[in-house]
């Protein structure tokens, strides 16, 4: 790997946060962290293509659904 690459591997870039609500008008400074994939990750895969996952069978059981933060 040569230099120029090392440094741009390290260069801060923009991250999105996972699971933000969005809101247009605090959209870049809530939303957004700088950030270097080497400084803040051990490994980095990238798919060029992916497909839906196929849930496992599973048994139903009777009586109401659960929601979130109910029915603990």
């Amino acid at each position: 790997m040569t230099l120029q690459a090392t440094k741009q591997r390290r260069a801060q870039r923009l991250e999105r946060y996972i699971g933000v609500i969005y809101r247009p008008e605090t959209e870049r400074w809530s939303h957004y962290s700088h950030a270097s994939l080497p400084d803040r990750y051990q490994a980095f895969v990238w798919f060029n293509e992916t497909t839906a996952v196929i849930p496992l069978p599973t048994e139903t059981t009777g009586g109401e659904d659960e929601t979130f933060r109910f029915g603990f």
